[in-house]
Order: structure tokens, then C-alpha cells, then sequence
């Protein structure tokens, strides 16, 4: 049964569906001698969500590593009710840090006051604790060893759990030196020999095997494996799809591990999700994505230190104040800090964190004009005795009224795998979510959401969008938009925030006309059979 059951004449539900109609609003804007012309514009959407919720199975590259292990381990801790022991107390199993499994959204109001429901609740989802994993590493720990190594999770709660995950162990895996750094060279002893070619069937024999020994309905693969360097998008090697898996046969040096594994993935119909920072989609491969329309999503997990970036610029800029310095300064220590202690690599992880802020820039021409942006440095560095927890130092620099200088200096220490593995979470079940809805626009036929699965954006440092369309990073944009697509699919307004029942001086007029209202959509729920 649905834990949110709208009453509208706009909703239908059936035994596998619910189908809602909306308005959408936008609003067209042409600018001609320097004025504005505006048009409001509605356009009709039907929304259609299957309610079926499918067994997923989430085959994750790089499984054991700090990410990977932590996830896992998590999981199963949720799913057995683990408790243990801290020198702080007892301490019980969550899901802290999960959009959606931790945060809640305003449904609505009710005589005794806003209402606010979990976001899992919204439509049916994929529990967390029945997900079935899978996946590749070129280390041979099982996912105990893997946990013991990553140091992030209490002692008494990796005891408790060490049998079980001693029974699983990932698959071999991609290994090219050329991608990532050389330090990870000793680690690499679960690795796949052969060609690109015989690399790709190999991860795609272990999909089909995945899937049919663990007999789930679906299956999401991410990355979530070291940052390999950029590779070169070259005519004739991977810019159409074709090329892409023409160079793949013919062994091509630039085809990166983290491609072949995207490539992998759609070639079985299965969405594949880049949580590092690289450039995996290549233009071929998104042509091929779309060829076989499968999701692909990304860019490189937001977690810590960007994701509170894109929420100061955007407090910053909103508030009519100018950044002009931003310098951020990271040391860490887990294996993700030394493979970025090699340049390639790092310069990956750069572009990444650095481009985080341009949508906020390119939003108010009155603080920056002609292209201007604010001069943006960031720094890694690798300590390995912090280990996973990671030291983010930040200085903001913006400029106030009248030549004054304001400067915010922030210092952010954050358990770095215990951030990035709920945004794992996340992804893998919105992703399987968005599979089940499809919407049309008046008589159309009812089709997908694009292959591009922009809507992730909120999780990604350097979000995936589809071509021509804007670039959001604005963390409360991107929330605001999964929040709201969930409402259209139950026939629900987007969230205005306006609050004009409480602004008017004489509310008698509102409550008639609520009660009107409500007398009329009592007579409008329907169940179809």
C-alpha cells in the first residue's frame, strides 16, 4: 500500500500504476532593444510510475575499496538491526547522509501544521537493506579484508560482521597503469588479462552471471574505482559509437578502463553511474547510451567539501555579494588521497571541484560581467595518517558594498567513505526509480526520461546533462528538482514556498474557498481496477 495516497480527479491508481496529470508552468523570455518579454507558458504532462518494486542488484567497480566496503558493510548491518560499542556509547545502524532515506519533504499542510514525510515514502522504492551487490576490484580482499584495510567503520561493528562479508569477493577487474597512478600497481593482483575487446566480454559475461545466479529483476553498475586520468576524445577513435567499439577491437591505447566498463554496462541494458571525476563518457559512448537508450549518469560523487561550495557561492551570489577568492585545500589519506597525489589524476579531480561554482557566476550579470569569474585554486594533498578523514580547508574572498572585503574561512573534517556511500545509495535507487516512470506531453505517446539522467545532479560534483540544456549546480536547485518531479508523479503542484494562506489580512476568504475545494475532490479520487 502507498505510504502517501493523493485524492484528485488529476490521480489515478491501478494495480501496477498510478498516472497523474499536471499543468507545468514556465515562462519564455525574449529580449529585444534591451527589453524583456515575457511569456508564461503551460503545458499539460501526464505522469505514469510502475509500482512495482523490483529485487536490484548493484554491481559496483572498485568494490573493495574504502566506498565499496563501507557500503556494503553498511547495509548489512541495517538489514541484521547491528548494534556495538564506541567509546562514546552504543551506537545503532542508519542510513544518515541518504537523500532518501534520511531527509524528508513538506507535503503539505494540515489545522495542525505543516506535514513533512520521508522521502522514501513518497513513491515505492527500493529498500536499501534488499539490495543484492556485486562487483569488480583489482585487489583479491574479500569485502571483510577490504573493510578491515579501509579503517572507517568501529571495531566492535566490524567483528560483528566479518563472517558474512568473508563470503564475498569481487571479481577481477581492469587494470591499466596508464589510467591511474602507479602507487596502485601492489594492489593489483585480481586482474583481467587480454585485450580491450576480450576485457569487455569478460565484464559482460559477469553481468549476465550476476544477474542470473543472484536471479535479481534489475541491475545498476557504478564506479566507484580510483580517478583515472582524462583520455583524449579523438575523431576516428571515440567520437561516434561506431569508432568507440570499432577502437575496442582494435585495442586502442586512449579506450580507459572506466569507458569499457560504461560500454559493458549498456551493451546489457543496464544503467551505469560514474562517481569519479574522469571523462568515462566519451561522445561515443553517449551515443551509444542513447542508441540502446540506457541511463548513464555522473559526473564524480558531491559529498563533502563541494557540496557545501555550491551551497556559500549560491548563498553568496543570491545575497548579492561577490566572490572573487575561493581557495580550497584538501589532505586525506585513504587510497583515493594517494592515487590523486599523481598529477594526471589530480588534474581530474580538479576540473571537477573547480567548474562547481560557474552556474551561480553566470546567474547575476550585475557582479560579474563579460565572462568574469572569481579566481578558484584547489589543492590536494596525501597524508596517510588521517587516513578517511578528511581535512577541507576553505577561504572565500567576496566583495561588499563600497570596496569592502568579506572573508568566511571554513575548516571541514568529515569521515570521507561515510559521505560518499549513502550518495551510492541514492543514486543506484533513484536511478531504478526513474527506470519505472515514463510522462507525455498532451497526446503524445508516453517515453522515458532523456538517457542523460540529469535529475542525479544533486549527488554529482560535475553533473551529466543532456545537450543544450543548463548546467545547474546550485546544491537547492537540485534537490528542489527531485523533490519535484516525485510531486508531478502524484499530481502534486511544485512547492512554491509563497505561504499566501498566512499573508492575507482577512484568511475567511481562503478557508471558503479550501472547503469548496475539498468538497469537490472528495468525489474525484479514483482506483481503477
Amino acid at each position: 500500500m502507498p505510504k502517501v495516497e493523493v485524492h484528485s480527479h488529476n490521480v489515478q491508481y491501478s494495480k501496477d500504476a498510478v498516472e497523474a496529470n499536471i499543468s507545468y508552468e514556465t515562462t519564455e523570455v525574449r529580449t529585444l532593444n534591451g527589453v524583456h518579454k515575457v511569456y508564461p507558458r503551460s503545458t499539460e504532462f501526464t505522469f505514469r510510475t510502475e509500482t512495482h518494486v523490483p529485487k536490484l542488484g548493484v554491481m559496483l567497480v572498485g568494490w573493495g575499496g574504502n566506498n565499496g566496503s563501507t557500503l556494503t558493510a553498511t547495509c548489512l548491518a541495517n538489514s541484521l538491526g547491528t548494534t556495538w560499542n564506541t567509546k562514546h556509547g552504543q551506537k545503532s545502524s542508519n542510513y544518515f547522509g541518504s537523500l532518501t532515506q534520511a531527509s524528508t519533504v513538506l507535503l503539505g499542510s494540515s489545522p495542525q501544521g505543516e506535514v513533512y514525510v520521508p522521502m522514501k515514502d513518497m513513491l515505492p522504492m527500493v529498500a536499501p537493506n534488499d539490495i543484492i551487490f556485486d562487483g569488480w576490484d583489482i585487489s583479491s580482499l574479500n569485502i571483510a579484508q577490504a573493510m578491515e584495510r579501509a579503517k572507517v567503520l568501529d571495531y566492535d561493528l566490524q567483528r560483528q560482521l566479518r563472517s558474512r562479508l568473508e563470503t564475498m569477493k569481487p571479481r577481477a577487474s581492469i587494470y591499466n597503469k596508464d589510467f591511474i597512478a602507479a602507487n596502485q600497481e601492489d594492489r593489483a593482483d585480481n586482474t583481467i588479462s587480454g585485450s580491450k575487446y576480450e576485457q569487455l566480454e569478460q565484464i559482460r559475461q559477469d553481468i549476465q552471471d550476476f544477474k542470473r545466479t543472484s536471479k535479481v529483476d534489475k541491475v545498476v553498475v557504478l564506479w566507484t574505482a580510483n580517478t583515472e586520468r582524462f583520455c583524449q576524445v579523438q575523431s576516428g577513435v571515440n567520437v561516434t559509437a561506431d569508432e568507440l567499439l570499432d577502437s575496442i577491437k582494435q585495442n586502442h591505447n586512449e579506450i580507459s578502463p572506466s569507458t569499457l566498463f560504461a560500454v559493458a554496462s549498456i551493451l546489457e541494458g543496464c544503467p551505469y553511474i560514474n562517481g569519479s571525476p574522469q571523462n568515462t563518457f566519451v561522445p561515443g559512448c553517449l551515443e551509444l547510451a542513447e542508441k540502446h537508450q540506457v541511463f548513464i549518469g555522473g559526473d564524480d560523487f558531491k559529498s563533502g567539501q563541494t557540496k557545501f561550495k555550491s551551497v556559500m557561492v549560491d548563498f553568496l551570489v543570491n545575497a548579492g555579494l561577490k566572490p572573487v577568492s575561493i581557495a580550497s585545500y584538501n589532505h586525506l589519506g585513504n587510497n583515493d588521497g594517494k592515487n590523486l597525489s599523481a598529477p594526471q589524476q589530480f588534474k581530474s579531480k580538479e576540473i571537477s571541484k573547480s567548474n562547481v561554482v560557474d552556474d551561480m557566476v553566470q546567474s547575476n550579470q550585475i557582479l560579474y560581467a563579460d565572462g568574469e569569474k572569481p579566481d578558484h585554486c584547489v589543492v590536494i594533498k596525501y597524508v596517510p595518517y588521517v587516513g578517511d578523514s578528511k581535512r577541507a580547508m576553505d577561504e572565500y574572498t567576496s566583495e561588499i558594498m563600497m570596496g569592502g572585503l568579506n572573508t568566511i574561512a571554513v575548516h571541514n573534517t568529515c569521515e570521507d567513505s561515510l559521505l560518499a556511500s549513502p550518495l551510492i545509495l541514492d543514486l543506484v535507487i533513484l536511478t531504478e526509480l526513474f527506470q519505472r516512470i515514463t510522462f507525455k506531453v498532451a497526446d503524445s505517446p508516453f517515453q522515458p526520461f532523456h538517457h542523460v539522467l540529469s535529475v542525479l545532479g544533486y549527488l554529482c560534483k560535475a553533473p551529466l546533462v543532456p545537450s543544450g540544456a543548463p548546467l545547474i549546480n546550485a546544491l537547492f536547485r537540485q534537490r528542489s528538482c527531485i523533490e519535484n518531479i516525485l510531486r508531478a508523479c502524484l499530481g502534486l503542484a511544485p512547492l512554491n514556498n509563497m505561504g499566501l494562506e498566512h499573508k492575507l489580512s482577512d484568511g475567511s476568504a481562503w478557508k471558503k474557498a479550501q472547503i469548496k475545494t475539498e468538497s469537490g475532490l472528495m468525489n474525484g479520487f479514483t482506483i481503477l481496477d
